[in-house]
Order: C-alpha cells, then structure tokens, then sequence
C-alpha cells in the first residue's frame, strides 16, 4: 500500500565494489535516510549467488543468506547474515520498511550434472525445435553441500526446471526445453510472448508448474520472511514467470502478512498494453515499475530540445494506473554496460527526479547511483546535492491539490496548492530549450507570498499577487522548484 510523499529507495547499483561492506553501511545510514524522507528501501538479492561478486541475479541457494561456505565464500557480495538481519532491524528502528528482492526465475551454480532428454530451441523462437529429443548433460543438481540441509533438506533436480542454457558433454551453449511428463514452457498467456515464449531466460528456469518446486517455495517463504522480519518484496524478471503462480504466490503472501507487507514487481515492457494486461491478469494484486515512463524520460535526455515535453507522460502508469506505478529515474540494469541500457543523460537528471518526486502520482525510487555514485569504467559521483533538495521539497512542500500546466512543447509546469499541514506549496517550471516561464496559480492562500527558486537555478524573487497568480521563470535546459522564501529553511 503507497501512502502520502512515500519515497523508495534501490540501496545498490551494479558496479559496487565485492568487498561485503553494504549491509554494514545501509544499518550506519539508516538515520540519515529517515531524514531524508525515505522510507521504504529496496535491497539487492541477499542470497549466495554464484561467487562473491554476483550482483545477487546468479541465485544459487535461497537458504544461504551468507552463512555457510558455499561458492568460494561465507559472505555475499554485501556481507553477512548477522549483517544483513542487523540493517533491516537499523532500518525498522527508524520507520523505514526494508523490502527484499526475491529472485525466482532461475536457479544457478549447480553442484552436480544429471543426463536427460531436451529439444534444442531456436533461441530467437523458443517455440520452434532445432533437433529431435537427444541426451545432454546438465548442471541442474543442486545438494547444497556446505549448508548440509540446514533450514531445509530439498535438493533440486533436472525435472524440476524447464530449461537449461548449457550441454556439459559436449561443452556447447544453447537454449534446451528439458523433456518429460508435463513438462514443457510455461503457455504463452502467463508469460511474455517475445521471442515466441520468454518463459526461458537465463542459467536453469524454474518449471512453477512442478508441485515439488511450488512447496519449496512456499517454505522458502514462510522461513524468510520469520528469519529477516522483512516487510516487502521486490519481484524480478516476472514476464519470464508463469504469471498463474506469482499471483497465487503473492495473493497467500498479503494475506499472511497484511497489507502493509508491500509488493512490486519488474515487468520490462515500454508498452502500456501490456503493462495493464499484466495488471489485470494478476487481479492488480501489486504494483509494478513504470518502464514506460523510463523509457519516456531516456527518449527526453537523447532528444534535448526536439522531445516534445507534453507527451512525457504519455502511455505511463503514472498517467492512467498511478496508485500502482513505481516511478523511477534509472536503476541497475540501465546503467551503462548493463543488459537494458537507457540511461538518462546527466543534463536531464534534475528534471526527471523533479518529475518524479515533486508530483502526486507514483511512488518514485531513488537510484543508489544516482545519490551515492557509481563504480567501474563509467565512475561518477552522483547527484546527492540536487537529491537532498529535491527529497527536502518533497517532504515539506510537495502537497495538496495538483494544477497541470503541460501546454508547450519545450517548457511545462505544475503547482501543488499545499493543505493545512503545509500551506504553501511548490510551483514547478523545467525547460529542455530556451530560458522559458510559466503564470500558474498557486490558490488564495498563496497571495502576497514571496517566491524563490529552492534549487537555486534561477535568482528571481516572485511575489505572488492577490489573486494567486505568478509568472514563475526557468533558464534555458534547467528546472526550478519555487517555494515560500520565508518557509524553505524550516
């Protein structure tokens, strides 16, 4: 459940360097992002991957929160189990909901290889069969050796994935549909139809229709969320899984939990259609991110001047579902190198968190690239003094009724009237050409208010006149965020 000025925030990015630290740092930090105004925080995978750098995207054993000496370490990429229960208590204690990211589709690393039958599919048409039935042999057994059946005593095998991307005898890689009785990919219309069926996507998927891989994940669950006392999941990759399941799975988790327990999921699709398809095939039972909208404010950095800003909204769950829209600027998989790369120029930075944090519509998501910097080739220090602004406007001043001014191609504004907590409002201008102005409203109660730039883009003071009316500026390519100048330093 969104509720008022929430704001989420991604406590990770790709390039963070292996050296275990994060969970140690996020419980330091705890107090600083209360004070910033966040208050739910979505954690990277917290479970043994592949080797101590997997991001957390290469699951190996959901059990092993970095507890035992499974893949060449005790630790994950972001330290301990003691260490990661300990930041989620730190962010609890400090009225911030930590929510975990539940990697499902997939399962890697296994420990040891089984023979058995598969059809090789065109990786391009995962319909289309590229041989007859014929034996490969498969990293698909997974005995967990170093947790020696702690917590749970399952051991994955062959029949319970429904694909695999690797034949060990002959060393070749591929896209192979494992055989047997019920077996085969998901039906096209519980998960993505790209590529013929996405059902399959990387290392061994998970065959969720399967009742010995249903019941594990169920006790999984029920052992996770008692172990951690986390208050929220962030689901990955779900147009890859049978969508029948995730709702039935999310549908048991809300109700064991409440409401409050909140979900959302990425469904990476720049297509409204079928974003709102998939909303209504889960019953709206989470919400998701708004790609679309992504994709929108990545068109606008690469456009400058040519983007027409009165479509930045367009076909976007912030405009037609926002109550089940999380809104977000980039995050780990649009950074440069990364599979889905689009990410959004650094000249359009402040205008898409302005968009983002400044409106009603959306829960907005603070990339941990962008506020504490990214590693790697492409190093850069973030943009945590323009965030701090920005959240301080959303915190104090970013209420009450919403006026649109979206009437120019290369200048657009909005006002926030403020409410009885917080009278005075905001009035935004951001421009993608020429130095521009807007004459907005700000209601009654505004009138005869003195109105600067809080971002200090723009030196104008506005004096608003009895009627609430002011010409409100902005330089050429920027944003400004006016507020009452004798209020924005409370």
């Amino acid at each position: 459940m969104q509720k008022q000025n929430d704001v989420l925030m991604q406590y990770f990015e790709w390039y963070l360097a292996d050296d275990g630290s994060l969970w140690k740092k996020l419980a330091d930090d705890a107090k600083h992002l209360q004070a910033l105004g966040i208050n739910n925080v979505w954690l990277p995978p917290a479970f043994k991957g592949t080797g101590s750098g997997d991001v957390g995207y290469g699951i190996y054993d959901l059990f092993d929160l970095g507890e035992f000496d499974q893949k060449g370490s005790i630790r994950t990429k972001y330290g301990t189990k003691e260490e990661y229960l300990t930041a989620i208590e730190e962010l609890k204690n400090h009225g911030i909901r930590p929510i975990a990211d539940l990697v499902l589709n997939h399962k890697a690393g296994g420990d040891e290889k089984e023979t058995f039958k598969v059809l090789k599919m065109n990786p391009d048409n995962r319909q289309e069969a590229e041989s007859e039935p014929y034996d490969i042999e498969g990293w698909t057994h997974f005995t967990f050796p170093g947790r020696k059946g702690k917590y749970n005593d399952f051991e994955w095998r062959y029949y319970h994935f429904s694909g695999t991307d690797y034949d060990a005898k002959t060393e070749e890689k591929g896209v192979y549909l494992i055989l047997g009785d019920n077996k085969g990919w998901a039906d096209n219309q519980s998960v993505d139809d790209e590529k013929g069926n996405f059902d399959y996507l990387m290392f061994c998927d998970i065959d969720y229709s399967h009742p010995e891989v249903i019941q594990n994940i169920k006790d999984w669950t029920r052992w996770f969320i008692e172990t951690t006392g986390i208050q929220g999941f962030r689901l990955d990759a779900i147009k890859h899984i049978d969508s029948r399941f995730i709702e039935r799975f999310i549908e048991s988790v809300t109700e064991a939990m409440g409401e409050e327990f909140y979900v959302f999921g990425e469904y990476w699709v720049a297509d409204y259609d079928a974003t709102i398809n998939y909303l209504e095939t889960i019953d709206f039972e989470f919400d998701l991110f708004d790609v679309s909208l992504h994709m929108n404010l990545y068109s606008a950095s690469q456009q400058g001047a040519a983007y027409d800003l009165r479509q930045i909204f367009d076909n976007t769950l912030m405009q037609h579902n926002p109550w089940n829209a999380v809104t977000f600027v980039d995050n780990h998989d649009t950074q440069r190198g990364q599979s889905l790369e689009s990410e959004v120029e650094q000249w359009f930075k402040p205008h898409a968190y302005g968009l983002i944090l400044l409106r009603e519509q959306g829960l907005p998501c603070v990339f941990y690239g962008d506020y504490y910097g990214v590693g790697g080739e492409n190093a850069h220090s973030g943009y945590q003094s323009l965030l701090d602004k920005l959240l301080f406007i959303r915190k104090h001043h970013a209420y009450g009724k919403q006026v649109d001014y979206l009437d120019h191609p290369n200048c657009i504004g909005w006002a926030r009237l403020g409410n009885d907590e917080h009278p005075d409002g905001l009035a935004v201008v951001l421009s993608n050409g020429e130095a521009g102005w807007k004459e907005m409203n700000m209601g009654p109660a505004n009138a005869g208010k003195i109105f600067v730039d809080f971002l200090q883009h723009h030196d104008a003071e506005i004096m608003i006149n009895e009627d609430g009316n002011a010409t409100f500026p902005v330089n050429a390519g920027e944003i400004s965020v006016w507020v009452n100048k004798e209020s924005h330093l409370d």
